[in-house]
């Protein structure tokens, strides 16, 4: 992998037992809001991440990363992120859940992706979870034609869906909604199992992004996350040359309003701070097809950009 921010592979594999077949049962359906965080069993994700993410039965664990999902709307960061998060992915990258279980997983997060969010952590949280559910996919693949493409619509009516763009909050932590369904697009990119028609969904909803309406400069490293899908999708045997040309023609041309002088400088902003990543990154690809077609596009976007 060319992208220095990608994490090594891992296998994973696809075998569900009763017993985790029983402890999904158990769990129930995803719930939102209050209700949700107090369901949230952070001291077993503290007593499993003291152990290194050991879970003694395979049952508790399939049970655990469930209801796991409940502290991902949590206001206290470290359940949200170092404890629900952390389990999660740490368990799905060493293959420590079954296939009923992640699929389960799948369905959960993919719902709440939609549903109420009034503090704002939920939906990000549950897109960056999402990333390596998608990730579980593309490296031993366990879902069918029509769940990949349910995955890719989930993830891409959220991505283009996201107004709110704080960030990092000191208290708070993070919330960080672009990014995280960027890394959900990462993962989809990285995915031999798509078509072109799901590369073009995931085209449109990055783009819709890139420089987001208003007056909103990005400052935590969302153009850099949603470059690194780009990079990948530029490798696509679906998409042409002459696809990308004009894909960047778009991305770079001036708005039909060009709205106040705070906006024209934070979409200049944003859109340099993802065409400069890929640039740097293209000019340093070994595939030889991919940085002949870009770099020249690339080129003539930020040239579109500094006027």
């Amino acid at each position: 992998m060319q992208l220095t921010s990608i994490a090594a592979c891992a296998k994973t594999r696809q075998l569900a037992t009763t017993a985790a077949l029983a402890a999904i049962c158990l769990a129930g359906a995803p719930v939102s809001g209050s209700a949700a965080t107090a369901n949230c069993p952070a001291a077993g994700l503290r007593e499993a991440k003291a152990a290194n993410w050991d879970v003694a039965g395979d049952a508790q664990r399939q049970a655990l990363a469930l209801q796991a999902v409940s502290c991902l709307s949590s206001p206290d960061p470290i359940e949200r992120d170092e404890l629900a998060f952390e389990a999660l992915q740490a368990w799905m990258r060493a293959d420590k859940l079954d296939t009923a279980t992640v699929q389960e997983l799948r369905t959960r997060l993919a719902a709440q992706l939609q549903a109420p969010d009034p503090q704002g952590f939920a939906r990000p949280f549950a897109a960056l979870v999402l990333a390596d559910v998608a990730r579980v996919d593309r490296i031993k693949p366990y879902l069918s034609t029509d769940q990949r493409a349910q995955l890719v619509r989930a993830a891409t009516e959220y991505l283009r869906g996201v107004n709110d763009y704080r960030g990092f909050d000191e208290k708070q932590g993070w919330r960080h909604g672009v990014a995280h369904a960027a890394d959900v697009m990462l993962q989809l990119s990285l995915n031999p199992a798509l078509t072109r028609a799901e590369h073009e969904q995931m085209l449109a909803a990055i783009a819709s992004q890139v420089t987001p309406p208003g007056e909103h400069f990005y400052h935590y490293g969302e153009g850099e996350r949603l470059m690194a899908p780009i990079f990948y999708l530029s490798r696509a045997k679906s998409l042409q040359c002459s696809d990308w040309d004009a894909w960047f023609a778009r991305l770079a041309a001036a708005p039909a309003s060009s709205g106040t002088q705070q906006a024209r400088l934070a979409r200049k902003h944003n859109l340099n701070g993802f065409l400069q990543p890929l640039y740097i990154n293209i000019s340093e690809s070994k595939d030889e097809a991919q940085r002949n077609c870009l770099k020249p596009l690339l080129l003539r976007a930020l040239k579109q950009a500094a006027e």
